[in-house]
């Protein structure tokens, strides 16, 4: 049996190179910023949570043994600053959390179109994007509150004095939070891989192009088995890369730089003020270099495995062939399979 997993991996290669070569700035750049949001989403822990405790009255002065000092009680400003400042992040989270979600249709029309253009992109799919946002804000919620649950009923018996009760539980429950996080990711990792196109060629909602999705991935299910497995020697594989690629790039900007931070240093016992300034600006364009570079690095991996998932979407159910023209391209010149 052909095996799409594998028989998709050169011509994935293929796509990539003919997109991105020969290095067009505008493009490159466009796609670096798509992938700030679509990348960045899932460095985000969703929600934080922290105890709190209630103050406790002070007590009358009396005689008996010396008070331990008590922590200092917050008042109605100070609620409404942490309250502002937790709800400032909430909403940056979720402003970045919807900009990411649109993002995903920008990237596969992009290369659907062969072409980059995020303002025209977004106009036409951000009420899709909208669809995404409020199915992976429902998918964290309902993670996290298992998780959540699972925990709070691992560590119920230490309040109740049972030590070693919730020991055995903890361990019961550390296969139930790795089987939720499994199954959370590989549900939002196939949404976003392969419903997306769907929803973006047939203009449906997430459940629904899910529906449309899942009699392939029944039929094809050893497909998207090897897929699964593929996708994941290839992120391991994409992840080394990058990180080898970022070192060299960081060597490369950063001795210019340490060296005008060490003229830096050598002003500190002359000219204080210039000496921090050029400190300063060392490390300012170092940080910045380095934001940048990783995102250039990461344009050509992402566009590879991205281009890999919509090959082995249509060669599953060619219903759902997003790029049917690189398709044919590619496989129909020899010349480009040979590089």
């Amino acid at each position: 049996m052909t095996l799409y997993a594998l028989d998709d991996l050169e011509d994935a290669i293929d796509a990539t190179r003919e997109f991105l070569w020969p290095i067009e700035r505008g493009r490159w750049l466009r796609l670096a910023v798509v992938l700030f949001f679509t990348g960045g989403v899932g460095g985000f822990n969703p929600f934080q949570f922290s105890g709190s405790g209630t103050p406790s009255t002070p007590s009358t002065p009396g005689p008996g043994p010396t008070p331990s000092p008590e922590l200092p009680s917050l008042g109605t400003p100070e609620v409404a600053i942490i309250a502002a400042i937790i709800g400032i992040v909430a909403l940056v989270f979720l402003g970045f959390l919807f900009v990411g979600s649109v993002m995903e249709f920008v990237f596969v029309q992009s290369l659907r179109e062969e072409a980059v253009s995020i303002r025209q992109y977004w106009r036409e799919h951000w009420r899709k994007g909208l669809r995404l946002f409020g199915f992976r804000l429902v998918l964290s919620v309902v993670t996290i509150g298992v998780v959540g649950g699972v925990l709070v009923a691992a560590f119920a018996p230490v309040f109740l004095g049972g030590e070693v009760a919730a020991l055995g539980l903890f361990f019961l429950a550390v296969p139930v939070l790795v089987l939720v996080a499994i199954l959370s990711g590989i549900l939002d990792g196939f949404t976003t891989m392969f419903v997306v196109p769907v929803m973006l060629l047939e203009s449906r909602g997430v459940l629904a192009s899910w529906r449309r999705f899942w009699p392939t991935v029944r039929r094809e299910w050893k497909q998207y088995l090897a897929y699964l497995f593929m996708s994941l020697v290839l992120a391991l594989a994409g992840g080394i890369v990058t990180a080898l690629a970022t070192l060299v790039g960081a060597i490369a900007v950063g001795i210019p730089l340490a060296i005008v931070g060490l003229v830096g240093g050598a002003l500190l016992g002359v000219v204080h003020v210039a000496g921090w300034v050029l400190i300063g600006l060392a490390v300012a364009l170092f940080v910045v270099a380095m934001f940048v570079l990783t995102l250039l690095i990461a344009v050509p991996v992402q566009t590879f495995l991205r281009y890999y998932a919509l090959l082995v979407l249509g060669d599953t159910n060619e219903a759902f062939d997003v790029i049917p023209e690189r398709r044919r391209a590619i496989r129909s010149d020899p010349s480009t399979a040979d590089g």
